[in-house]
């Protein structure tokens, strides 16, 4: 039995985050970390309209940068550590959460493109 497509359920947004096809929530979005697969292996369904080029880094550095950022300042602000043991707890953690967060972004990101069928812009003439 087939799926039907997820439509205004938000379905296809929980399998985006996931790292699931966006039409059917079965099959797998990425070959690798983030590299995408050629399709779903469940459905079928060509990732090739798929093109989240540098949206999700985008997200990531501001709602990144905001939390650790903010969390550093207020540390030094609080307990006025040495630099050095700033930069030796907030770097790994910045690399931490910026990699914990850019599978779920590029997952929504593409799902939210499958959902509003989004695509190149074409000029008429």
């Amino acid at each position: 039995m087939t799926r039907a497509p997820h439509s205004h359920s938000g379905g296809g947004l929980r399998a985006g985050l996931r790292g699931r096809c966006p039409r059917c929530g079965e099959g797998k979005l990425f070959s690798g970390f983030i590299a995408l697969a050629p399709s779903c292996e469940a459905c079928g369904l060509d990732y090739s309209f798929a093109d989240s080029a540098d949206g999700p880094a985008i997200f990531i550095m501001l709602i990144a940068g905001f939390i650790v950022v903010g969390a550093a300042l207020l540390t030094d602000a609080y307990y006025e550590p040495p630099l050095l043991l700033l930069a030796a707890i907030f770097l790994p953690l910045m690399a931490v959460v910026s990699l914990g967060m850019i599978r779920p972004f590029k997952g929504i990101l593409i799902a939210s493109q499958f959902r509003h069928k989004a695509e190149q812009g074409k000029l008429e003439l």
